[in-house]
């Protein structure tokens, strides 16, 4: 959320689709239902447009594969010459 405008989109999001006309018995029910919003919608179904029209979770699955992988990826170039 970096970039301008992401903060206001999150919460924009979080309005429409979870908090907007809830009841919530207190503040720990409150924090417990958005942050089951946050990881069950906003990070595993959304698609988010800065990385490519790809849910949040399956970006950074591809991040920590390309972790992984890289190093190998560059040794084998490394030993063609």
């Amino acid at each position: 959320m970096s970039r301008v405008g992401n903060a206001e989109r999150f919460m924009r999001t979080l309005k429409e689709e979870e908090a907007d006309g809830r009841a919530y018995r207190d503040i720990d029910d409150a924090r417990n239902r958005i942050g089951e919003f946050i990881d069950a919608v906003y990070n595993k179904q959304r698609l988010h447009s800065a990385i490519d029209y790809q849910p949040l979770d399956e970006y950074e699955s591809g991040l920590l594969r390309l972790r992984r992988e890289a190093p190998a990826a560059i040794a084998e170039t490394e030993d063609c010459y």
